[in-house]
């Protein structure tokens, strides 16, 4: 997995949610949403991370059931990424 982009990643979604939290401190397989995950992302935050994924990115999370799959956790976010950045 791209370190970089996962930090960026993470940096993203902390952002984007209006999050206090050090990105650095995110662990790339920590489930992201739900009320008892540390940063407690709802579906709010989920629309607001894949905005800013596609604006950042051009990765279009249309299907709710792939967004919610793609979001659990960084790491998959970025293997999702990875595979949308590596199209020709």
């Amino acid at each position: 997995m791209n370190s970089s982009l996962a930090l960026d990643v993470k940096r993203l979604i902390v952002q984007s949610c209006q999050k206090e939290a050090d990105p650095t401190s995110i662990s790339d397989e920590e489930p992201l949403f739900g009320s008892d995950t540390r940063l407690a992302l709802d579906s709010l935050d989920a629309l607001q991370v894949s905005m800013a994924i596609q604006k950042r990115w051009g990765l279009r999370l249309t299907d709710s059931k792939e967004t919610r799959r793609v979001l659990a956790s960084v790491g998959t976010l970025v293997q999702a990424l990875e595979r949308h950045l590596a199209k020709p």
